[in-house]
This record gives C-alpha cells, structure tokens and sequence, in this order.
C-alpha cells in the first residue's frame, strides 16, 4: 500500500471514530430538566429586589434595590449560603436596570427629574469602583451589554410628567465601551408613517403627542452575532428593530392584536361571575410585551414576549380606579359597563355590560370606535395573557393562547384565586421571559407570571409547537419582577440555575436543575 492509500486510511478511520464516539458528539449532553427551589435571598422590603445580574468571573449577584437606593451584592460562590458583601450606593438618581460582563456591572440611573436626560454608570465588579459614566436619554429603563461586552445598549423610556405638559421622545442609546461613545436613536424618522403603522396595530394615543414621543421603550434582547438588537414598545404594542452596526432604528413592527372568540384564545373576563373558569367572549387583547428575549435554534432566530399588557392613567385624585373622572389628566381605560355599545356589534340582549358577563372588564379607550360615531364597535383590553414567539421581522410564529390560565387553574387552583381578582384587568400579567439553551439541543423557556407568584416551564425546542413542562412557586405576595438564567458551564456550582427577582417580598428565589 502506498503512503497516499495508507494517509487517506488513517483520516477515514479516526473520522469514523470520532462520528461514534459518544463521549464527544452531541448525544452526550443531558437534557434533562428538573427545577427545584433551593433557597431565598432576603434583600429587603418591598422594591429591594426588581432586577439581579451575575458576573461569572467574581460570582457575585448584582441586585437594584430600590427600597435602599443602592445595588445590593452577594457574593453566589456557594449557592446554598450566599454572603453578602459591600454594595454600591447610589448617591444621585434612581436605579432601574443593571447588567454585568465579565468584571464589568452597569446601571441605568433615571434623574431626579426624570424627564431629565439619564445616566449610565459603570463600576469594576471586584472592587465596585467607578469606571465610566455615560449620559443618555430621559428615564433609561433597561439596560443590557452586547453578547461581546463591546456594547451597552439602553431603553428610555421618556415618560411624561405628572401632568403631561412635558413628554420626552423615547429613544434607544448605544454605548461603545472602547470609545466611550454615546449614541441616542430617536423614532422622528417614523413619524410620516403613523398612520400606516396604526393601521396594522400600532398605537400612538398620548395627548398632543407624535410617534416620536408617545413611543415608550420598555425592554431590550440582542441577537448573538451582537449586530441588532428588538426593543419592546409596550404601550405602543409594537417592537423596534435596531441595527447595532449602523446604528439606526431599521424598523416597528406592530404586533396587532389577539381575537379571545377564537378557539384556544378563552378568557376569564370577570372577577365577579363567581367562576374561574375560561370561556370566548368578543374582545381583542393587545399584545403590548415587557419582557423580551432572543433566542436562535436550528440556525433560525426568534424573538419571545411576555405580553403583560400596561395602561397609560394620570390622574388627579387619590380615589379607586371607579373613581377616575373627567377631571383627570389623562385616563386611557375604563370598565365596558361605564362605555356606549355600539348596539349592532353588541345586541342589548347578550348583557355584555353586566359585571358577571363583561362588565367589569377594563378596555382601551383610544381604539375601538370605527366609525366615530361615539360608541364602540370594537373591544381592546390590555395584554394577551400569553408568552409569543416572533420572527427576527416581527412575524408572530407562536401564541401560548390560554396555556398560562388553563395551566395556572389546572395545576394550582388555590393560586388562581389572585388570577380571577384580576380577571378584568390583565390575568396573571406574565412580566418576563428567559431561555436556557442546553447544549444547542433543547431550550427551555422560563416565564414569570407577576400576579400568581409563579414560573412557567415550557420547552421550546420546536418553536412552532412549545410543549408545557412545569410551574415553579415557592411562596406567595412576591411578585416575579425579573428573571434570571446562569446555565451549568458559567455557574458557581457548575448547575443551570434560575434566579427570580421578586418585587413585592424583596427577595430572589434560586431555582436549581437537579438532573
């Protein structure tokens, strides 16, 4: 045998090695899943715990703790017993958002006039030593670094004042780190298109307000290749899509809205039928997502929404939400048995205004009008009580429908008691929404349900087609405020670990996957 026939031998035999060799190929990951609480972290009262970020070099949680207006630290190095070490005071503005990158952590700080430009600030993760401090638009709500840590990207929010009379233009800054450069996208190049936009579900309802300043960046998920980013508009029920390499906003995408007359669409509409059960009535939700993320599977990108729904309401008095009068600023919502009907689109005799039917459903004031003829035609209540899945240009692939009701009165009926108090408001109110991808073989997807205290498990491995897996509760009045995913290879325990940050009890759950 030649040395050519002999060469071409040896490739063909370690190729076939390395094809069966099950220790090195893809089939020896385990998948499994199998989330169990592990222990809490009491950080404080209410508002001490919104939002944590762990840095994996010096394995300390980051958490903004707004109770103490500071970002409290624990050191995570044993899961079982973490430490609490110095935290980071924060001397001027408020903290809404922190994210970490390999030693670095950074905080988005609102002013104290918060429709006042924001700020920024980044701090060493070893010693909490202040490195930068960027400026950037007015009440920076999310903040996020790049998957490459070259970029931090910021959502601002541009809330109104108390009376309206100031509104900022919401925008979308973009930090180089290297340079130290600041870029500030605003949306006044989409103001010729408002009209377009509206027509396919888009929203702009503020008073006097174009599209530039009723839009309302909310939250922020960046592709892998770090070159684009999706940035939820949630009043405004739309998505932007940035381009992180030109640095333009390319486009909005209106994400439309939910029929709850279609099958596998069920709502339970009232808090005063006396019923936890599910049924179609003829309402539309609006998608308006708060949480998002990015994730790709099989080659193939999707961005997922945890779509919780939010009125916009500045009002006078300090009265109950039945109270809210004319005198008022600014209310955009009211209950369907204080509005005119059109009375073809809903005949007298269904009683849609009775409290037990949908009475006491709250509804969007701005839309459903058709013919302006002062009563509405149609129906459209806040959020879709579901967790969506996108394409990368704003295309909806996925909606969970009811799965998060059905599941939630299904697997624990006692929880849904604080569901069905908020029938005629947004439901659970799924808040957040987080993936684990296993080894580039299964991704499971975590989603934080504000309202009943709980987790939703789903395996998206199929994005066309989630399956349900399980809920995670550990103890009720938290209020899942953000969620967080440290998988196994970036872990202090070398465990993929779950992390939920918990508005109302001040504390952060750990959930860990005990295979």
């Amino acid at each position: 045998m030649n040395n050519f026939l002999k060469t071409m031998l040896c490739i063909s035999i370690i190729n076939f090695i390395a094809c069966n060799d099950d220790t090195d190929n893809n089939n020896s990951i385990d998948t499994t899943v199998n989330f169990k609480y592990t222990n809490t972290i009491k950080v404080g009262g209410e508002g001490a715990a919104e939002i944590s970020a762990y840095d994996k070099k010096t394995k300390k949680l980051f958490i903004v703790n707004a109770e103490a207006k500071e970002i409290s630290v624990y050191n995570i190095s044993n899961v079982a017993t973490p430490t609490q070490t110095n935290s980071i005071t924060i001397a001027n503005g408020a903290p809404n958002s922190i994210t970490t990158y390999d030693g670095l952590v950074a905080i988005a700080l609102e002013n104290d006039i918060k429709q006042n430009n924001g700020t920024v600030v980044l701090y060493n993760t070893e010693n909490n030593a202040l490195l930068n401090t960027f400026t950037v638009g007015a009440l920076p709500d999310m903040v996020t670094f790049s998957k490459d840590g070259k970029l931090i990207v910021c959502a601002n929010e541009g809330e109104p004042n108390n009376t309206y009379t100031n509104d900022p233009e919401g925008s979308i800054s973009i930090i180089n780190i290297d340079s130290k450069e600041v870029t500030t996208l605003n949306f006044s190049a989409f103001n010729s298109q408002e009209d377009a936009l509206e027509n396919k579900g888009f929203r702009v309802f503020g008073p006097n307000a174009n599209l530039a300043k009723d839009v309302e960046p909310e939250y922020i998920a960046i592709s892998d290749d770090s070159k684009t980013a999706w940035v939820s508009l949630q009043e405004n029920n739309g998505i932007a899509k940035v381009n992180l390499v030109t640095k333009t906003i390319e486009a909005i995408y209106p994400l439309g809205f939910k029929d709850y007359n279609l099958i596998g669409n069920e709502i339970d509409p009232s808090n005063e039928d006396n019923k936890k059960a599910l049924r179609n009535v003829p309402v539309y939700g609006m998608y308006q997502p708060d949480g998002i993320t990015y994730v790709k599977i099989n080659g193939t990108g999707y961005v997922i929404s945890a779509n919780e729904g939010d009125t916009r309401e500045y009002i006078d008095d300090k009265g109950t939400d039945d109270e809210k009068d004319d005198e008022d600023i600014f209310v955009n919502e009211k209950r369907i048995k204080k509005i005119d009907l059109d009375p073809t689109a809903f005949p007298a005799n269904n009683d849609y205004k009775n409290e037990a039917n949908l009475g006491r459903l709250k509804i969007a004031l701005d839309i459903g009008d058709t013919d302006n003829d002062g009563d509405y035609d149609k129906l459209y209540s806040y959020g879709a009580r579901s967790f969506s899945i996108w394409s990368e240009n704003g295309t909806l692939i996925y909606d969970s429908g009811n799965s998060i009701a059905q599941k939630t009165l299904e697997l624990t009926p006692s929880t849904f008691n604080d569901e069905d108090k908020r029938s005629d408001d947004k439901g659970t109110e799924p808040e957040s929404v987080e993936v684990l991808n296993i080894g580039n073989e299964r991704y499971i997807l975590f989603v934080g349900l504000e309202r009943t205290d709980q987790v939703l498990v789903y395996d998206i491995t199929n994005p066309f087609s989630p399956t349900f897996l399980s809920i995670l509760s550990h103890n009720g009045d938290e209020a899942p405020e953000s969620l967080l995913v440290i998988p196994a290879k970036e872990s202090p325990n070398g465990k993929d670990l779950l992390l939920v940050s918990n508005e109302d009890s001040g504390t952060v759950s750990i959930y860990q996957n005990n295979k």
